[in-house]
């Protein structure tokens, strides 16, 4: 471990202690599950809030109107109205219940900026909504209008809370301001930057000073992501391993620098996963409920996925299932070579997500060469994601690189045995199983490093060796899910880093 990596994990070190007093605090992000999700950032802000209410602390959140926010707010009251921001000739801040959300909301009423089709980035074509730096510097402004205190005079955070690229602003404005209260900004991926042209830098009505190499400017650029690296008062990642591996060239994506010169104020603290929401025993999206002690619900519901799959129906084939958003940093294009060797070994493949053209056709022609073997469900299917790690012997996860990952969790807790690479949140959490180990191994799945197919071939190979062996798969299982994978731990972790920013 290096000097950075060494003071990242004294930072990321300590932070799991008790409190005593209730904090207040404000969530910033641009996504939520049930609501609108793109990825792991809304199970994220979905699932931590209300853990942080139980444990309790007062937490509310703050997310752009789409419209779909807006069909899920309740009844609400209007905080305040603001004079044309942005683009927008008129909004107003909101507060109530979103539905299927616990905590209380603020929700930004802007229409013409918020009220359209398409995605919340993207339009229908997948092209980036033109004017997103004026989407999301109206969400951070409007984050640090409440934090500082200008905008709900019946409440003020302790600590902001911004997340990702998307919330980045609000740190900037609130050192803008000057603000006493502290903001703690977490990296959910450094790959997606919200790079802008800095000839638009005007629309945020920054200083010079924010907008220089020294602020906002990324080679010719502004760079959202940076605005939360430079002014945060914290940084974290969503797991330690990651927040080592942003330190270094080959995962910082150029801003490798600015996170070592704030080293002594980065943490990992490793995501949790909603064991309510992922819970085979009381899963109302899988064909029969099962436990660690009794796994006979599993086998039914392998044999149901391979009869929706158009699989052939044997319970002694290994089913290997990838569910993720089929990019490049996925590494789903080290599958598709080890496909032959895991057709094989006598393997069968469902593969369940949507993203890069070239790998869905390929995808398809897997499924379209292989019928019985591979299937290809091209797209997002929520419950279904349920039923195909439910019924599922293996989930791979063969990611380039990986902040946190979840669904090696959601494998974990299904006895869904995980094939990973060894890197970011997947090293944290997957451990190699090693056959015959004692009762105190670690072991809980199958991890290779090597960026390549042939690596992930050998780890599939050892998968299959273990899960032959009844004894040594059902103990796999058992550690798998017995593991306290909840936001219990990480939620306890963020509250001692607020408080030891709130108290410095």
């Amino acid at each position: 471990m290096n000097g950075v990596d060494a003071r990242i994990h004294s930072a990321a070190g300590g932070v799991d202690s008790p409190h005593a007093s209730a904090m207040t605090v404000l969530h910033v992000a641009s996504e939520i599950h049930p609501i609108i999700k793109t990825g792991g950032l809304a199970d994220v802000v979905g699932a931590l809030p209300p853990v942080q209410s139980a444990q309790g602390d007062e937490v509310r959140l703050l997310l752009p109107g789409y419209p779909v926010v807006m069909q899920a707010l309740g009844d609400s009251i209007e905080v305040a109205t603001l004079g044309p921001a942005f683009g927008a000739a008129r909004v107003r801040l909101l507060r109530g219940r979103l539905a299927g959300v616990r905590p209380s909301a603020y929700v930004i009423d802007a229409p013409l900026l918020f009220a359209r089709d398409g995605g919340p980035y993207h339009d229908a074509q997948g092209q980036d909504w033109p004017d997103n730096l004026q989407r999301f510097a109206l969400l951070g402004w409007v984050g640090a209008q409440i934090a500082a205190g200008g905008l709900d005079g019946r409440w003020q955070p302790d600590v902001l809370h911004a997340h990702d690229w998307h919330a980045g602003m609000a740190c900037a404005y609130l050192h803008a301001h000057a603000a006493a209260v502290p903001s703690v900004f977490t990296v959910h991926n450094l790959a997606y930057q919200g790079l802008f042209p800095h000839q638009d830098a005007p629309l945020l009505g920054l200083s010079s000073r924010h907008l220089s190499s020294a602020g906002l400017e990324f080679h010719g650029q502004i760079s959202l992501m940076k605005a939360g690296l430079k002014f945060g008062s914290h940084l974290t990642t969503v797991s330690p391993s990651y927040a080592q591996e942003i330190a270094r060239p080959e995962f910082g994506n150029g801003l490798d620098g600015v996170i070592r010169a704030r080293a002594s104020e980065l943490s990992g603290i490793l995501n949790g996963i909603d064991t309510e929401v992922w819970n085979p025993a009381r899963d109302p999206a899988i064909v029969q409920p099962y436990t660690a002690r009794d796994l006979s619900g599993k086998a039914l519901c392998k044999a149901a996925l391979q009869q929706e799959a158009g699989l052939t129906l044997d319970a002694g084939v290994p089913l290997l299932l990838a569910l993720s958003r089929l990019t490049h940093q996925k590494g789903l294009d080290l599958l598709l070579g080890a496909l032959p060797d895991w057709l094989a070994m006598g393997g069968q493949l469902v593969v369940q997500g949507a993203g890069d053209g070239v790998l869905e056709e390929a995808f398809r022609a897997a499924a379209a060469a292989h019928p019985g073997r591979v299937a290809a469900f091209i797209g997002y299917d929520e419950a279904g994601a349920h039923r195909l790690i439910a019924g599922a012997d293996f989930i791979a996860v063969p990611s380039r690189f990986e902040p946190c990952g979840l669904t090696q969790m959601y494998g974990l807790r299904y006895g869904t045995l995980p094939v990973v690479r060894r890197v970011g949140g997947l090293a944290d959490t997957v451990f190699e199983a090693i056959p015959g180990a004692g009762e105190g191994s670690r072991a809980n799945g199958f991890a290779f490093d090597a960026e390549t197919s042939e690596a992930l071939t050998l780890a599939l190979a050892r998968a299959v060796m273990a899960w032959r062996d009844a004894r040594t798969r059902a103990a796999l299982q058992a550690r798998g899910m017995g593991a306290d994978l909840s936001w219990e731990g990480p939620a306890r972790a963020y509250r001692a880093l607020y408080e030891r920013l709130c108290h410095r």
